[in-house]
């Protein structure tokens, strides 16, 4: 019997529009588990040659498992998308990193081989399931003063960034986060972005139905002026406000993930080669520095450098958690690497969901720059952790 591990492929990716929660927003009256349930169902739609039956697992995230978010998702997902009774499922939950690590999750399966292929991704909806609606943190964990309260609280986290980082200053926050809108009014302009939005039915008592075919939060036009008089919630003069971090949001993911032999076998896409991967954890109090140590892991253990790696798909869910990463590795704020379409402070982040955003957008760039090699999807991931993913580009001519 074979121990080798397997080459494991990103197949293809999906998403809803992202949406503003509330009840303003264009899901406020549409059920969670039905976004998930449109994106899987799009995926086997663009992928007519891969059976149903051939699909060996769901993993779907969720940072709020209860109401329409519960229930071991995964499953409930996998029978109402129209999959077969035989294919299992099950859901994931690590705060923001839930759909990347449904994706590394099944990704080991199929590396040693008890998958071949999978679905994995991720869902949230934040007007009907606020973050930490529900849960009942162990008191002892501020009673012991084994984190700071300001831990808990995902925008005082990134204050104290700030705080320890004084060249991490709200200005560059602001143009960081001008730049992300720019970007993605850009993507958008140019068509970047829609081929992999799935189209989803809304309703609305005021309203009536409607049709959602794109992101709601972003803010094209949005300058420096526009931000640098807006609250600053989490502390009086802070440097965190609603411009430049990702705002609350209602949305969905789906990718499909194999091992390289299968999707050849039936003749599916490969669209990036999985390389390495590594979560890590900090600090709470400083909960978005995570991404630093998950790269320096995820580099090593590839045996690659931060010098391999030729395009960036960087979380926003606040500006100055991207700023660390870029800072510790002497990387310039505007670099075109990074966020090339624009990333969450523009488009959104329903937490569990965004991980696969990312690795849709740098499969999309991959197509477009057979020049790279490597490209990595990182993000923040709350109670204080950090998650990277390494890829490899199929499409790499070599040093042509």
């Amino acid at each position: 019997m074979s121990r080798h591990p397997r080459d494991v492929v990103f197949v293809d990716g999906v998403r809803t529009p992202f949406g503003k929660a509330g009840p303003k927003g264009i899901y406020h009256e549409t059920r969670a588990d039905d976004l998930v349930i449109a994106c899987i169902r799009e995926l086997l739609r663009r992928n007519p040659q891969l059976p149903g039956d051939k699909v060996d697992e769901v993993a779907i995230a969720a940072t709020t498992q209860i109401g329409d978010q519960g229930l071991t998702l995964g499953r409930t997902a996998a029978l109402l998308s129209g999959l077969p009774k035989s294919v299992p499922g099950y859901s994931v939950d690590r705060m923001c990193a839930g759909a990347m690590t449904a994706v590394t999750n099944v990704a080991g399966g199929i590396a040693l081989g008890a998958l071949d292929i999978a679905i994995a991704g991720g869902v949230e909806h934040m007007g009907r399931h606020p973050m930490g609606e529900g849960v009942d943190p162990n008191p002892r964990i501020i009673a012991e003063k084994l984190v700071d309260p300001s831990a808990l609280v995902m925008g005082s986290t990134a204050e104290n960034i700030h705080d320890r980082f004084p060249q991490l200053t709200k200005e560059r926050a602001d143009a960081f986060a001008v730049g992300s809108q720019e970007k993605a009014a850009k993507a958008y302009a140019d068509g970047k972005i829609q081929p992999d939005l799935v189209p989803v039915a809304t309703r609305s008592t005021e309203k009536g139905y409607g049709l959602a075919t794109e992101d709601e939060p972003p803010r094209p036009g949005t300058t420096m002026e526009n931000l640098a008089g807006l609250k600053t919630p989490f502390r009086v003069r802070g440097r965190v406000t609603a411009g430049n971090a990702a705002g609350l949001n209602d949305g969905a993911t789906a990718a499909i993930l194999a091992s390289e032999e299968s999707a050849r076998e039936l003749g599916l896409p490969v669209k990036m080669r999985l390389v390495q991967y590594a979560f890590a954890g900090v600090e709470p109090e400083v909960m978005g520095i995570g991404p630093v140590p998950a790269t320096e892991k995820a580099l090593e253990r590839a045996g690659l450098t931060i010098e391999d790696i030729g395009l960036f798909e960087i979380n926003e869910a606040f500006a100055v958690q991207v700023l660390s990463l870029l800072d510790h590795y002497g990387i310039a704020d505007d670099d075109p690497r990074v966020n090339k379409y624009g990333g969450a402070i523009a488009f959104g982040h329903p937490l569990a969901s965004s991980g696969v955003r990312l690795m849709i957008q740098l499969a999309r760039q991959f197509e477009e720059h057979p020049e790279v090699r490597y490209g990595l999807t990182s993000m923040c991931i709350g109670l204080g952790m950090g998650g990277t993913v390494i890829w490899e580009n199929p499409h790499w001519e070599g040093d042509k």
